[in-house]
């Protein structure tokens, strides 16, 4: 938000005036208290700057591979991230859809600290999806959507967080990336029975990433961040690859009285970008999505890939706990 956290969380403290047991008649040992959490600086993340970002990205169209909208969209996303980055790379590349279609992608990398070994990737999808094929008007099915959430809206933290680290170097090296040709998977009518049709750019980043043996310590995925009320479910690949980041970066969010959002429970797994991280290039790494199951599409939030995926639906206050959660786990490193 605007305003700079710092947690100071002091457990198991003793109390004094409770060391004589009535049932003993002896003075109680006073307990040991536990060592207060230390103190760190958190710089504040701003819900309304991020939202800007949002929009910015929707203002240009659905921003699908091959398209004026999307080589638009790319400028405008290098040109913020060299405001703020040490250094800015645009990987494009040429990739094969599942339809055969050579997609002309460019995934955009973002470095901070640079000679630091202790590394994080923090990454988001900011390509949108050519087909709207889960909305219930079956005149918008082969729209393209806006994505303002499912893309859009992991982008949009992660500029705001580039923005603070910019102004507030955390101790550890960052890498944020804006993966290509995430959502370019075939149409919910198709039956394709190839593999990996989707998350096209992290996979091609993950077999050829922008620094030879890159490594990095732990990746957090955003992906859906930004409707109200949002659910965060803790996502099984996640779990898999990496249980120990996501209860970290979960018992983080319930220190900062976040769990309405972070939800202590397990959802399903989702074949997104941190998939490939996990599998191609073996970074353990999380997905941060939201995942209803009681919805309508009997997975993630209700006006996923539709046209209704628009920037009304954006709530800045989502943007805000997610941003300060994922700088909360940064700084504290």
């Amino acid at each position: 938000m605007r305003y700079a956290v710092v947690s100071l969380i002091t457990i198991g403290m003793a109390l004094t005036g409770c060391n004589f047991s009535p049932e003993t008649g002896q003075k109680k040992q006073p307990s040991t208290p536990e060592k207060a959490e230390e103190q760190v600086f958190v710089p504040g993340f701003n819900a309304d700057s991020a939202f800007s970002y949002v929009k910015a990205q929707t203002d240009f169209g659905p921003r699908v591979p091959n398209t004026e909208a999307h080589r638009a969209c790319a400028a405008y996303l290098t040109r913020k991230m060299k405001g703020y980055a040490d250094t800015v790379r645009v990987q494009e590349a040429k990739v094969r859809a599942y339809n055969n279609d050579i997609l002309n992608i460019k995934n955009i990398i973002a470095t901070f600290n640079p000679e630091r070994k202790k590394r994080i990737l923090l990454a988001a999808h900011w390509d949108s999806r050519p087909y709207a094929d889960h909305d219930e008007n079956p005149d918008n099915v082969w729209e393209p959507i806006s994505g303002a959430n499912d893309g859009a809206s992991g982008v949009g933290v992660l500029i705001e967080i580039a923005r603070v680290m910019s102004q507030n170097a955390p101790e550890v090296g960052i890498d944020i990336i804006f993966f290509d040709a995430e959502d370019y998977g075939p149409p919910q009518s198709n039956q394709s029975n190839k593999q990996d049709t989707w998350g096209l750019g992290s996979q091609y980043w993950a077999r050829n990433p922008h620094e030879y043996g890159y490594k990095a310590n732990y990746g957090i995925l955003l992906d859906m961040v930004g409707a109200e009320d949002a659910r965060f479910l803790k996502e099984r690949f996640s779990m898999y690859y990496a249980s120990h980041i996501v209860e970290k970066v979960w018992d983080r969010a319930g220190i900062m009285g976040y769990d309405n959002y972070f939800v202590d429970e397990k959802g399903g797994m989702i074949n997104d970008d941190h998939y490939y991280i996990n599998e191609i290039i073996g970074i353990p790494t999380i997905d941060i999505i939201h995942l209803d199951p009681a919805s309508k599409n009997g997975s993630f939030f209700e006006h996923w890939h539709t046209k209704e995926d628009s920037i009304d639906k954006i709530s800045p206050e989502t943007l805000r706990v997610v941003g300060e959660v994922v700088l909360n786990v940064v700084y504290r490193e």
